[in-house]
């Protein structure tokens, strides 16, 4: 039996509760669940994906619909295709005075999938770790993008008015807390001024507790937690990363348009963009999906968001999915994300800037997604790292992305 299957047997009790914090050219995450054993082979989960070794990583990120609750994200109509470039990539890139190839990045990197698409068309496409061109897999916080998409959509669509209403006229069950007077846009960009504890170390923080709220007759657990937490800060005066709000921007759009994440996804991106794959996205203890995390999609279908978001975020008829400026806006840092991760970078509407024109997506354990419109370049990165925060594979990966990017600024 695959240790997939070993893993669906006996890991029904395994839930992910939390979801993380990209820092840096890396992303950090915390993710808690009820202990449960993987197999008999590999020994158990200890308490989330966080601690599964390499082969239960192999194993387990391309089948979460079949270890965790998920949702359908229907594709339909006819595939847009991904033409494949007649001239192929060829790059060798420095790590440490040595240099690499990309059968090295693939091996030595535990990377599942690279997909590198230049002026729209494939330069690069290569599987490892067992996957092939037809299998998904996990994006951990990649999936903060779609969400925020979902939301210009919405505005799009009449059913929000706009970034600068109070959240709680969409989620009347913030009224009187600290999201009082906190708008749209301040949830999505994650300067809300409320008070919140992203301390992975301590079982008593916010980020350890807050995806245990049970749902009570039907509550939304998200906003019965976040209703609780205090302000520290005016809004739009403090950047502080709040993996919770990143799942309120979950409850806001489903409280607009009265539609389940996974309905909407497909409907306003994954039939019409021809995504070659369903996907899914996992739920959390209300049946909802947990909005900053673990869509599973395959590689060219992350490839085909990206390419679909850099060039306007609109389909291949030329309709627009959101509102005129609103890439320029998710992906344009505040001046308080910027103080706050100290200029290394930033970040917009879920989405994180450099100090250039590259914007990503990034998820834990090697998941991005790197756009860069000035070069039409977008690269793709799926990965099963050793940790999920790891510095070297990290440097490793960008050290990549930049030898691609000065090719093709060389030509």
């Amino acid at each position: 039996m695959p240790l997939w299957m070993l893993m669906r047997a006996t890991s029904a009790a395994l839930l992910l509760l939390a979801v993380l914090q990209p820092a840096q050219s890396a992303e950090t995450a915390a993710a808690a669940a009820a202990p449960a054993s993987a197999s008999a082979t590999r020994g158990p989960v200890r308490g989330s994906v966080l601690f599964w070794t390499f082969e239960q990583q192999k194993a387990g990120y391309p089948h979460m619909e079949d270890l965790f609750p998920t949702r359908l994200v229907k594709r339909g109509g006819p595939v847009s295709p991904l033409p494949v470039a007649l001239r192929p990539l060829d790059v060798t890139f420095k790590v440490g005075g040595e240099t690499w190839t990309v059968d090295d990045y693939m091996t030595r990197n535990r990377a599942a999938g690279l997909l590198v698409l230049k002026d729209g068309q494939v330069v690069l496409e290569r599987y490892g770790l067992g996957q092939t061109p037809q299998m998904r897999w996990t994006s951990f916080s990649v999936a903060k993008s779609f969400s925020s998409t979902l939301v210009g959509a919405a505005i799009k669509d009449g059913r929000i008015k706009s970034l600068e209403d109070p959240i709680t006229a969409y989620l009347p069950g913030l009224k009187g807390s600290g999201y009082e007077g906190v708008t749209v846009r301040q949830l999505l960009n994650m300067t809300s001024g409320v008070r919140w504890n992203e301390d992975y170390a301590d079982a008593n923080s916010d980020v350890a507790r807050f995806a245990t709220e049970p749902s009570v007759n039907g509550s939304d657990p998200v906003v019965t937690y976040m209703a609780r937490l205090p302000r520290e800060a005016a809004p739009g005066t403090k950047w502080v990363y709040k993996t919770g709000e990143t799942n309120l921007v979950g409850s806001l759009v489903r409280a607009a348009t009265g539609k389940t994440l996974s309905d909407y996804l497909s409907e306003k991106l994954w039939q019409p963009l021809g995504m070659e794959g369903d996907a899914y996205w996992m739920l959390d203890t209300s049946g909802a999906e947990i909005a900053g995390c673990c869509l599973s999609a395959t590689l060219r279908d992350y490839g085909r968001f990206a390419l679909f978001f850099m060039h306007g975020a609109k389909l291949p008829n030329g309709q627009a999915v959101v509102p005129d400026g609103w890439v320029q806006q998710a992906t344009t840092t505040t001046r308080e994300a910027t103080e706050g991760l100290q200029g290394r970078g930033g970040y917009g509407l879920q989405w994180w800037t450099t100090n250039g024109k590259p914007y990503r997506a990034s998820g834990i354990f090697g998941q991005g997604i790197w756009i860069d419109p000035e070069l039409n370049l977008v690269v793709v990165t799926q990965s099963a790292w050793l940790g999920a925060t790891d510095q070297p594979s990290a440097m490793v990966r960008q050290a990549l992305i930049d030898a691609i990017a000065a090719q093709y600024r060389k030509n």
